[in-house]
């Protein structure tokens, strides 16, 4: 057999095997396609593409599918306008929900002006690497450390850092994605309804004088709240007020009061504070201790 009949030999056999598998392929094609509702296209191009996870889920593609599938309503998402949320809604022929918007809040109000410090941190300009130092010179060892690891994750541009070095979180911008509560190495941040108004802006468990001499708005645990609030709204625990925010219904500005060192608050049209709360009038860093 000449080497031509050979070459058109292999020639017709690789052309006949690839036939063959392209065969297969196809009917493996139909036979294991998984279908996808071409709906899902639609309702992700009405999404901001934040892939913020505020709704739960891993992007707004997974979220997209989720409210297809009639798993979610088109309220989980945050970032998106209300009257976008609704006309998927009615895209979808399903009902809008109700999700209440949810912020990032910090739980510490001490800034240099009233926080004090034992040394001035040299290093790596984030908190997370300040805290492993010797906690980056603060005397609070609960404090914000005021390096803006915060104000550098959020993608929203909703957390600045104000003239004392404590992040001041816009609530319109705020998407509750959470990426806050992560850097944070001293977990000061947590996501809350805005209904929570009532707020304890610290995490100190020193108490009485203790806390007061390394913050001058630290909570000393002197339980004024607790007494005035009702139902057992608030609890003193570990020397720090903490908020039952099952009874929120119950919360009021007449909790905060009594609070001699404003470091629980009423949260609208800013911070509030009671009528009793020592006033802050220096308004540069404290000298290094």
């Amino acid at each position: 057999m000449s080497s031509l009949s050979n070459v058109l030999i292999a020639v017709a056999f690789m052309a006949s095997f690839g036939l063959i598998l392209a065969a297969i392929l196809v009917f493996a094609n139909r036979r294991l396609a998984v279908f996808e509702d071409p709906r899902i296209d639609e309702v992700e191009a009405m999404l901001p593409h934040a892939n913020c996870g505020a709704c739960g889920t891993a992007g707004c593609r997974a979220f997209a599918e989720k409210l297809v599938a009639g798993d979610m309503q088109p309220s989980r998402c945050t970032v998106n306008s209300v009257e976008m949320n609704q006309v998927i809604a009615n895209f979808l022929g399903v009902e809008l929900g109700t999700q209440e918007k949810r912020v990032a809040r910090l739980a510490c109000a001490g800034g240099n002006n009233v926080a004090r410090r034992h040394g001035e941190y040299q290093g790596v300009d984030s908190c997370r690497a300040a805290a492993l130092v010797a906690g980056g010179g603060m005397d609070c060892a609960w404090g914000c450390l005021g390096l803006a690891d915060c104000e550098r994750v959020c993608d929203f541009d909703a957390i600045s850092m104000d003239a004392t070095g404590l992040p001041q979180v816009d609530d319109d911008r705020c998407t509750a994605c959470g990426d806050c509560v992560e850097i944070c190495p001293h977990d000061l941040f947590s996501l809350q309804p805005i209904s929570h108004q009532l707020w304890v802006a610290c995490k100190n468990l020193e108490k009485g004088d203790a806390a007061e001499a390394v913050c001058a708005v630290a909570c000393n645990g002197c339980g004024r709240c607790a007494m005035d609030a009702p139902e057992v709204l608030i609890s003193i625990n570990n020397n720090l007020a903490v908020i039952d925010y099952s009874k929120n219904r119950l919360a009021s500005r007449i909790a905060i009061e009594r609070c001699p060192t404003g470091a629980i608050v009423w949260i609208e049209d800013g911070v509030q504070k009671g009528l009793q709360a020592k006033k802050i009038i220096r308004k540069s860093a404290l000298p290094i201790e």
